[in-house]
């Protein structure tokens, strides 16, 4: 699994993740809201930590920048 997430994108996906749960925790989303915003937290979290993201594999995007010569 090769990393394709870049720095400021994996603090924003941290930062939504944790967001996410902080509205799901105060009961501001309820439902069928609660469930997606769960599904979507989890994911970003995840991918957050990973630094790899399978949708972005799909459509071939890649937000990290590598160096000249060096390929992880």
């Amino acid at each position: 699994m090769i990393k394709n997430v870049g720095t400021i994108d994996r603090f924003s996906r941290i930062f939504l993740a944790i967001l996410f749960a902080v509205l799901i925790l105060a009961g501001v989303v309820k439902g069928v809201g609660l469930v997606v915003m769960a599904v979507f937290g989890f994911y970003f979290l995840l991918t957050g930590i990973v630094g790899f993201c399978a949708l972005y594999s799909l459509v071939g995007i890649q937000t990290l920048r590598r160096k000249a010569g060096i390929d992880f």
